[in-house]
């Protein structure tokens, strides 16, 4: 009997420093474990690690997305589904701030309003539509006596207010990337002969190419071509708005900009 109870203490003993060693040793991995994956996780660039992006867009009917079947936001979506493919980035979350029939003049009084101004703080990319309404403006002004010089006028004042929308973007978010959407011309089917138009669109086009090019982290996006010689039909039945097909093709033209120049 002695001896059983001896063995028995012997085997306890046995026992208890075998525990005492696999937990010692576990505790040491698993702090060397830990002690790697943070050292691997400060060698990789921040662009390993798939972020959410808080995009605004604003503007006019094209941000709205007037002619959108699904009336999901024009362009947007599909821009969504292209962004959310990239590997750094996990959503594309858009806010969208789109009025149909605004002008110029119209985005910049909206850009007063807190809930618009907190929007843009936050953002890590803006994107603007607009131009279009103040270019139908003066179509509709001077529908029977279309003259240069009324486009050479309210161009002037276009450019103006797109400048002084730039520079209250940058007052909340001196940082985030700005896309332009550029012009195009939506009467090209009704007045294909009018040459004019298209040169109209061209000029606007460049002087908001230019502001563009004096902010140093923003992007303009010309699709004047898209809607050029197209053998799609690309417009909605008002002949003014792109359709599904248009907006698809205005996100490709957008997300090949961000592909190649701010996306990394």
């Amino acid at each position: 009997m002695k001896k059983k109870l001896t063995l028995l203490y012997f085997c306890l003993a046995v026992l208890l420093v075998s525990c005492s060693q696999i937990d010692s040793l576990q505790k040491g991995n698993f702090n060397k474990v830990k002690e790697t994956g943070v050292e691997l996780k400060n060698a990789l660039p921040d662009s390993f690690f798939p972020k959410d992006l808080h995009i605004v867009a604003a503007g006019d009917s094209l941000t709205q997305g007037v002619g959108d079947s699904t009336n999901s936001g024009g362009y947007i979506p599909y821009l969504a589904d292209q962004l959310e493919k990239e590997k750094t980035i996990k959503n594309a979350n858009f806010e969208n701030f789109g009025v149909r029939g605004n002008r110029a003049d119209q985005l910049l009084a909206r850009l007063e309003s807190k809930n618009m101004q907190s929007s843009i703080q936050d953002a890590d990319l803006i994107i603007l539509t607009i131009g279009g309404n103040d270019l139908m403006k003066v179509v509709k002004e001077n529908f029977s006596s279309l003259k240069l010089n009324y486009f050479k006028a309210e161009e002037k004042v276009f450019e103006e207010n797109l400048q002084t929308i730039f520079s209250k973007i940058r007052i909340h978010n001196p940082e985030a990337p700005i896309i332009l959407i550029g012009l195009y011309n939506p009467f090209y089917n009704w007045f294909a002969d009018v040459k004019e138009m298209n040169q109209i669109v061209d000029e606007w086009n460049g002087k908001s190419r230019l502001i563009v090019e004096n902010d140093r982290n923003a992007y303009f996006v010309d699709i004047h071509d898209i809607f050029l010689n197209n053998e799609e039909n690309l417009l909605y039945t008002d002949y003014f708005h792109p359709n599904d097909r248009g907006y698809q093709l205005i996100a490709d033209r957008v997300y090949e900009i961000l592909d190649q120049q701010v996306i990394e």
